[in-house]
């Protein structure tokens, strides 16, 4: 059995692969793209992330009004 026999099938796998593959890369960077213009826009209106570094200071019975809406 010859392996031209089977070429089409085996090109189209293998397009159907690439396609899929490239389709998910496209995905991904758009999606990298549009969380980081959410963190800047959360950044831009006063929102930190936990991980930033120091926290800014608390208020002053802060933590008490925390409890007693928990």
């Amino acid at each position: 059995m010859a392996a031209t026999a089977h070429i089409d099938f085996i090109a189209a796998a293998y397009a159907a692969a690439v396609i899929v593959i490239a389709a998910l890369v496209v995905w991904v960077i758009a999606d990298y793209r549009a969380q980081g213009q959410k963190i800047a826009e959360l950044e831009k209106r006063g929102v930190t992330r936990r991980s930033a570094g120091e926290r800014p200071p608390r208020q002053p019975g802060q933590a008490d009004r925390a409890k007693e809406q928990a």
